[in-house]
């Protein structure tokens, strides 16, 4: 495949992976929206049928790898690196425009959400978003529908937990034969979709599970530029965690697999 194959593959499908994934956490925060308040395995379902429909868009492109945390852990198992900075690139740019399509598809959503008096007196909490651990946003009320955020604010926790989630997604995807040359099968693609679902049902609580740093950077930057009204912060502070967790991760499970499984 080459490196043009690659970038295209990669941004339309992780655009699709962010699009759906930050949909459905729109759909069940935002107020006049008919999922709200639909739950958490609403959201877990969203994101998995993301990396789904994601990764067969992208898979006859680039293998539909859609995460940089990935693409380091098949680069670890495989000694390949000269195809990684095209990876990136599609992968952080897909995730811009993911989250950007997020805000045009709930444009009307987002305006009444951040206007409406509960929201902005405190209440009608995110669901899908960062806390403090006693219901106040630190990020304000719309910042999970672009990002992740910890229930209960703890740096070890938090990037143990990214680390520990991140680090089960690329050992499965490892040990299902993924290399930069030989994308996973429409089989391999749906376990990892349903994976990816259990992840968040299982490990998704303390922190949102990111487990992949395009996911949560790049929604976050958009999150920053968008003229969105009483919008709060970014939360900066907290970003790194959703960034070197996953990196962590996939460096363990490339590392444990040339150990283990070889």
């Amino acid at each position: 495949m080459s490196n043009g194959h690659i970038v295209i593959g990669e941004l339309f499908g992780t655009a699709v992976l962010i699009l759906l994934g930050g949909g459905v956490c729109a759909a069940v925060t935002l107020k006049k929206s008919k999922a709200r308040d639909a739950g958490w395995v609403a959201i877990t379902f969203g994101w998995g049928f993301g990396v789904l429909g994601g990764a067969y868009i992208a898979n006859g492109y680039s293998g539909g790898q859609l995460n940089p945390a990935v693409t380091l852990g098949i680069a670890i198992k495989t000694g390949q690196w000269s195809h990684v900075p095209f990876y990136l690139i599609g992968q952080f740019a897909g995730a811009l425009i993911g989250a950007f399509l997020v805000w045009v598809v709930y444009m009307g959503q987002f305006t009444a959400h951040l206007t409406d008096s509960e929201v902005l007196a405190g209440h009608g909490a995110d669901p899908a978003g960062p806390s403090t651990g006693d219901g106040s946003l630190p990020g304000g009320p719309v910042l999970g529908v672009f990002s992740t955020g910890p229930e209960i604010r703890n740096t070890v926790q938090n990037l143990l937990t990214e680390i520990i989630a991140t680090a089960v997604l690329v050992l499965f995807i490892l040990t299902q034969g993924m290399t930069n040359g030989l994308a996973l099968n429409g089989l391999g693609i749906l376990l990892t979709a349903l994976l990816v679902v259990g992840i968040g049902l299982s490990l998704g609580g303390p922190t949102g599970y990111a487990i992949n740093p395009a996911r949560d950077l790049g929604p976050r930057i958009v999150h920053s530029l968008l003229p969105l009204p009483n919008k709060g912060g970014s939360d900066w502070g907290y970003a790194w965690i959703p960034v070197v967790g996953p990196l962590a991760g996939a460096a363990i499970a490339g590392g444990l697999y040339r150990l283990c499984f070889t």
